[in-house]
């Protein structure tokens, strides 16, 4: 089992850049994908990105391509989310996910764990 903490949201100007860390637990964590996700008020959960178990392979939504990068480092359980050039937007709840396989998935279904969620507000 993994226990996942999201941090580093905030409010940011339009422009900016955040970058939010996902904390696993578990001796196991470098077994899992993960992957990114949001959710705006009223909106379905989105895929952001997902990232493969050794971090060799990585996959975005369109909209966020070439302006957040996800990262992971197995020796600190940590996830990153890396995002540059932020837009109003971009306003969401970001969660991170785990799931027991090679890959990440663009599907929130595919995910076995979930972290809590960090607030990601950009001001116009």
């Amino acid at each position: 089992q993994v226990q996942l903490v999201e941090s580093g949201g905030g409010l940011v100007q339009a422009g900016g850049s955040l970058r939010l860390s996902c904390a696993g637990s578990g001796r196991t964590y470098s077994l899992y994908a993960m992957g990114w996700f949001r959710q705006a008020p009223g909106k379905e959960r989105e895929f952001v990105a997902a990232i493969s178990r050794n971090g060799g392979v990585t996959f975005y939504a369109d909209s966020m391509k070439g302006r957040f990068t996800i990262s992971r480092d197995n020796a600190k359980n940590t996830l990153y989310l890396q995002m540059n050039s932020l837009k109003p937007e971009d306003t969401a709840v970001y969660f991170c996910a785990a799931r027991n396989t090679l890959y990440g998935s663009r599907r929130p279904a595919d995910y076995d764990y979930w972290g809590q969620g960090t607030q990601v507000t950009v001001s116009s």
